[in-house]
């Protein structure tokens, strides 16, 4: 069963993908380190909202 604190890493995990793909994407397309940041911060942001969706369908399945 998971706990409270399993599913608050879900959305860490996401957060952290989200930032290095994001990071790694800008890099591919010759970004500056603005470019990198910022996409970094939209995947992440994008990639915690999905989190804290599946962890809310997650908890409410318990």
């Amino acid at each position: 069963m998971l706990g409270g604190n399993c599913l608050s890493m879900i959305i860490l995990a996401a957060f952290i993908l989200g930032a290095a793909i994001g990071w790694f994407r800008a890099s591919k397309l010759g970004g500056n380190r603005a470019d990198k940041l910022q996409y970094a911060l939209a995947h992440a942001l994008a990639f915690t909202v999905v989190g804290l969706i599946v962890t809310v369908i997650l908890a409410r399945s318990m």
